[in-house]
Protein backbone atom coordinates (compact mmCIF):
# COMPACT_ATOMS: atom_id res chain seq x y z
CA UNK A 1 0.00 0.00 0.00
CA UNK A 2 1.75 3.00 -0.98
CA UNK A 3 1.27 6.45 1.35
CA UNK A 4 0.33 9.08 -0.36
CA UNK A 5 2.51 12.04 -1.10
CA UNK A 6 1.58 15.05 1.29
CA UNK A 7 1.19 18.60 -0.38
CA UNK A 8 4.48 20.74 -0.31
CA UNK A 9 4.24 23.22 2.91
CA UNK A 10 3.36 27.16 2.03
CA UNK A 11 4.76 29.60 3.84
CA UNK A 12 2.89 32.39 5.85
CA UNK A 13 3.28 35.57 5.02
CA UNK A 14 0.10 37.71 5.75
CA UNK A 15 1.26 40.33 9.34
CA UNK A 16 -1.02 37.77 11.67
CA UNK A 17 1.32 34.93 10.98
CA UNK A 18 4.85 36.77 11.64
CA UNK A 19 3.19 38.30 15.35
CA UNK A 20 2.52 35.17 16.04
CA UNK A 21 6.13 33.87 14.78
CA UNK A 22 7.63 36.71 17.17
CA UNK A 23 5.42 35.85 20.06
CA UNK A 24 5.95 32.13 19.99
CA UNK A 25 10.13 33.29 19.31
CA UNK A 26 10.04 35.69 22.62
CA UNK A 27 8.04 32.42 24.53
CA UNK A 28 10.68 30.26 23.40
CA UNK A 29 13.61 32.60 24.61
CA UNK A 30 15.20 32.45 21.06
CA UNK A 31 17.06 35.80 19.91
CA UNK A 32 15.98 39.01 22.08
CA UNK A 33 18.94 40.62 23.19
CA UNK A 34 18.67 43.99 24.36
CA UNK A 35 20.87 47.31 24.02
CA UNK A 36 22.90 46.21 27.06
CA UNK A 37 23.82 42.55 25.60
CA UNK A 38 21.51 40.24 27.99
CA UNK A 39 19.24 38.07 26.90
CA UNK A 40 15.98 38.18 28.82
CA UNK A 41 14.68 35.08 30.00
CA UNK A 42 11.91 33.33 28.79
CA UNK A 43 8.92 31.95 31.42
CA UNK A 44 9.79 28.88 29.98
CA UNK A 45 13.71 29.38 30.64
CA UNK A 46 12.82 30.58 34.18
CA UNK A 47 11.04 27.52 35.38
CA UNK A 48 13.31 24.99 33.55
CA UNK A 49 16.23 26.83 35.53
CA UNK A 50 19.50 28.23 34.69
CA UNK A 51 21.21 28.08 31.45
CA UNK A 52 24.88 29.39 30.63
CA UNK A 53 23.98 31.38 27.48
CA UNK A 54 22.09 33.86 30.16
CA UNK A 55 24.78 34.99 31.59
CA UNK A 56 25.42 38.87 32.66
CA UNK A 57 27.71 41.12 31.52
CA UNK A 58 29.40 41.63 34.41
CA UNK A 59 32.20 44.60 35.50
CA UNK A 60 35.82 43.54 35.64
CA UNK A 61 36.92 42.15 38.72
CA UNK A 62 33.22 41.11 40.16
CA UNK A 63 33.87 37.69 41.10
CA UNK A 64 36.92 38.20 42.34
CA UNK A 65 35.70 41.20 44.81
CA UNK A 66 32.58 38.77 46.09
CA UNK A 67 35.28 36.05 46.37
CA UNK A 68 37.42 37.91 48.49
CA UNK A 69 34.52 39.18 50.57
CA UNK A 70 33.18 35.82 51.29
CA UNK A 71 36.67 34.38 52.71
CA UNK A 72 36.98 37.55 54.68
CA UNK A 73 33.22 36.73 56.53
CA UNK A 74 34.15 33.82 56.62
CA UNK A 75 38.14 34.39 59.17
CA UNK A 76 36.07 36.73 60.25
CA UNK A 77 33.04 34.96 61.88
CA UNK A 78 35.11 32.12 62.90
CA UNK A 79 37.46 34.75 64.82
CA UNK A 80 34.44 35.89 66.21
CA UNK A 81 33.25 32.58 67.40
CA UNK A 82 36.53 30.55 68.22
CA UNK A 83 38.43 33.99 69.83
CA UNK A 84 35.78 36.58 70.72
CA UNK A 85 37.71 38.58 73.52
CA UNK A 86 40.79 38.67 71.63
CA UNK A 87 39.25 40.03 68.77
CA UNK A 88 37.72 42.96 70.51
CA UNK A 89 40.84 43.55 72.27
CA UNK A 90 42.77 44.11 68.90
CA UNK A 91 39.75 46.27 67.84
CA UNK A 92 39.44 48.37 71.05
CA UNK A 93 42.73 47.75 72.81
CA UNK A 94 40.90 47.09 75.72
CA UNK A 95 39.72 44.47 77.68
CA UNK A 96 36.42 43.73 78.46
CA UNK A 97 34.94 40.54 80.53
CA UNK A 98 31.36 40.31 79.56
CA UNK A 99 31.51 40.63 75.41
CA UNK A 100 31.96 36.64 74.98
CA UNK A 101 28.31 36.13 74.16
CA UNK A 102 27.86 39.64 72.02
CA UNK A 103 31.11 38.39 69.90
CA UNK A 104 29.92 35.26 68.83
CA UNK A 105 26.27 36.08 67.93
CA UNK A 106 28.02 38.85 65.76
CA UNK A 107 30.24 35.74 64.70
CA UNK A 108 26.74 33.63 63.77
CA UNK A 109 25.44 36.56 61.77
CA UNK A 110 28.52 37.27 59.74
CA UNK A 111 28.87 33.47 59.03
CA UNK A 112 24.98 33.40 58.18
CA UNK A 113 26.42 36.61 55.67
CA UNK A 114 29.55 34.57 54.57
CA UNK A 115 26.77 31.70 53.35
CA UNK A 116 25.04 34.32 51.39
CA UNK A 117 28.25 35.47 49.66
CA UNK A 118 29.31 32.14 49.03
CA UNK A 119 26.61 31.69 46.84
CA UNK A 120 27.29 34.93 45.20
CA UNK A 121 30.04 33.72 43.86
CA UNK A 122 28.97 30.65 42.28
CA UNK A 123 25.68 31.64 40.83
CA UNK A 124 24.79 33.29 36.99
CA UNK A 125 21.62 34.89 38.39
CA UNK A 126 22.04 38.98 38.02
CA UNK A 127 19.44 39.32 40.82
CA UNK A 128 21.05 37.32 43.33
CA UNK A 129 23.98 38.86 42.57
CA UNK A 130 22.86 42.18 43.36
CA UNK A 131 21.07 41.37 46.94
CA UNK A 132 24.27 39.96 47.39
CA UNK A 133 26.63 42.79 47.13
CA UNK A 134 23.84 44.94 48.86
CA UNK A 135 23.29 42.84 52.19
CA UNK A 136 27.33 43.41 51.93
CA UNK A 137 26.92 46.99 51.68
CA UNK A 138 24.26 47.05 54.32
CA UNK A 139 26.71 45.33 56.58
CA UNK A 140 29.95 47.63 56.10
CA UNK A 141 27.32 50.57 56.29
CA UNK A 142 25.97 49.02 59.76
CA UNK A 143 29.62 47.82 61.41
CA UNK A 144 30.23 51.53 60.84
CA UNK A 145 27.95 52.80 62.61
CA UNK A 146 27.82 50.53 65.66
CA UNK A 147 31.73 51.21 65.70
CA UNK A 148 31.51 54.81 65.52
CA UNK A 149 28.87 54.75 67.97
CA UNK A 150 30.87 52.46 70.49
CA UNK A 151 34.17 54.72 69.95
CA UNK A 152 32.47 57.73 71.59
CA UNK A 153 30.84 56.01 74.33
CA UNK A 154 33.97 54.53 75.26
CA UNK A 155 35.87 57.95 74.80
CA UNK A 156 39.27 56.72 72.86
CA UNK A 157 40.17 56.44 69.42
CA UNK A 158 42.71 53.70 69.07
CA UNK A 159 44.61 52.74 65.90
CA UNK A 160 43.42 49.67 64.83
CA UNK A 161 39.84 51.05 64.95
CA UNK A 162 40.26 53.50 62.82
CA UNK A 163 41.60 51.23 60.34
CA UNK A 164 38.37 49.40 61.08
CA UNK A 165 36.53 52.75 59.90
CA UNK A 166 38.65 53.67 57.12
CA UNK A 167 38.50 49.91 55.59
CA UNK A 168 34.60 49.38 56.08
CA UNK A 169 34.27 52.60 54.39
CA UNK A 170 36.24 52.08 51.36
CA UNK A 171 35.01 48.58 50.87
CA UNK A 172 31.44 50.21 51.03
CA UNK A 173 32.63 52.71 48.30
CA UNK A 174 33.83 49.43 46.31
CA UNK A 175 30.53 47.43 46.45
CA UNK A 176 28.12 50.07 46.01
CA UNK A 177 30.18 50.90 42.99
CA UNK A 178 30.00 47.05 41.52
CA UNK A 179 26.06 47.05 42.77
CA UNK A 180 25.80 50.49 40.34
CA UNK A 181 27.77 49.09 37.54
CA UNK A 182 25.86 45.62 37.59
CA UNK A 183 23.05 47.61 36.03
CA UNK A 184 21.06 48.74 39.49
CA UNK A 185 21.40 52.21 39.11
CA UNK A 186 21.46 52.75 35.64
CA UNK A 187 18.24 53.81 33.85
CA UNK A 188 16.81 51.56 30.75
CA UNK A 189 17.15 53.29 27.67
CA UNK A 190 14.40 53.95 25.71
Amino acid sequence: MASKPHPPLMKKHSQSDLVSRLKTRKILGVGGEDDDGEVHRSKLSQMLGNDIKYQVREPVGLRVWILVSAVAFTVMALMALVLPKQLYDIVFEEEINNTSVSIRLYGGALLSLSLIMWNGVYTQEKIIIQWTLLSEACYFAIQFLVTSVTLVEIGSLPNAAILLLLSRVIFLLVTLLYYYHLGKGRPKKI
